[in-house]
């Protein structure tokens, strides 16, 4: 079987953080003194050169971008759009090419979603969490429940009408009524997208080292259940294990992650794929973790390079493929991975057994049995 190559996306990473919340385990630093803006543009694009030319990019169009952090809306709109037209003259893209910034509802204001519209950005992705103040208080979060409600109706009146909210469930002595509660805000705001997690526990986080009160199982399932129930009424589509999206309005660039799509990453500790049809091989990237690293010039931005083994490419692509709600085919293991489908033909057939996957027409997809116990399922391809 031979590799071919998968959409490209970009994913751009803006560190800094007003303060480290508790339950954060992405490589963010809390700001302590200003943020050196033009300095970091300037390394993302010599980051960003320096990737298209280690991977010979020159011809591939670019599918999606997506600049996360962090605090992306920390920076001036007047940067994002640098960085956006700097990636742009490197690329083929479409001309309604998604183009997402993550966004906190404490660091927003009329005038910087506008610039940031202006700049190129056609989808934010608004950190609220929850809509409950003690809730925000607890997670360590800067801004409360009306700035959370604000930075959502600008969004509307600035011209981004694709948006998406983050929030979480499962919070400190949050009971069901409490997250029905943020889903109905959530549904009147009327965002197109809805992010909605399960708050875990990470190692390295405050949180770790002292836990908090976190719902009983019986009540993380009752939660789940009636919030789906009430998204899929108010017309959101449920189409990855933590996203809904009214019809038309999924992420494209998450959706290609979850496909096993190439992405480059720039920026600090950025993480990127990119597949190598011609060697035929799978390379991922790691850049220098720390801003002050990845500031110094005489210092290359990237800190590791890995080749993926044949061996860990099925389980990378079914941990990745099996999040999402729709069918794939064996056609597209094949192609995305280099591998014949008999090297996870018989482990597939297991789960089939097993009531967690279903297989019609060649098209093999996801049970909800599966969806629910989703760590058993992957277990059965280790």
């Amino acid at each position: 079987m031979m590799l071919t190559a998968p959409p490209l996306s970009l994913y751009i990473h803006i560190p800094w953080c007003i303060e480290k919340c508790p339950y954060c385990d992405f490589n963010s630093h809390a700001l302590k003194h200003d943020i050196p803006e033009q300095a970091y543009v300037t390394e993302l694009i010599k980051d960003l050169d320096a990737d298209i030319q280690r991977f010979a990019l020159h011809d591939r169009p670019l599918h999606s971008i997506f600049i996360g952090g962090g605090t992306p809306s920390l920076f001036s709109a007047a940067a994002i759009s640098a960085i956006l037209s700097q990636v742009l003259q490197r690329f083929e893209h479409r001309a309604d090419i998604e183009i997402t910034l993550e966004a906190n509802p404490g660091t927003v204001e009329a005038d910087k979603f506008i610039g940031f519209y202006q700049g190129g950005v056609s989808r934010l992705s608004i950190g609220v969490q929850s809509f409950a103040s003690d809730k925000l208080i607890k997670l360590g979060r800067i801004h409360d429940s009306n700035q959370a409600k604000r930075a959502a109706a600008l969004a509307h009146e600035c011209g981004i009408n694709t948006f998406n909210l983050d929030l979480m469930h499962g919070l400190p002595n949050q009971s069901l009524e409490n997250a029905l509660d943020d889903i109905k805000t959530a549904i009147d705001i009327s965002p197109t997208h809805l992010s909605w997690y399960q708050l875990t526990i990470e190692p390295n986080t405050a949180f770790h080292s002292k836990p908090p009160q976190l719902p009983e199982d019986e009540t993380l399932w009752d939660i789940q259940d009636k919030g789906s129930a009430l998204l899929s009424n108010a017309g959101y589509q449920q189409y990855e294990i933590s996203a809904f999206a009214k019809p038309g309005f999924e992420c494209q660039h998450n959706l290609n992650y979850w496909k096993y799509g190439d992405y480059l990453g720039i920026g600090c500790g950025a993480h990127g794929k990119i597949t190598d049809p011609i060697n035929q091989q799978i390379h991922r990237t790691i850049k220098v973790k720390h801003p002050k690293g990845y500031l110094d010039t005489h210092r290359a931005h990237l800190d590791q390079l890995l080749t993926v083994a044949k061996e860990e490419r099925p389980f990378e692509y079914l941990m990745n493929r099996l999040r999402l709600f729709s069918a794939f085919n064996e056609a597209d293991f094949e192609q995305t991975t280099g591998l014949a489908f008999n090297t996870i033909s018989a482990k597939m057939h297991r789960a089939l057994d097993k009531g967690l996957l279903q297989h019609q027409s060649g098209n093999w997809q996801v049970t909800k049995l599966g969806h629910r116990y989703l760590n058993s399922l992957l277990e059965e391809f280790l």
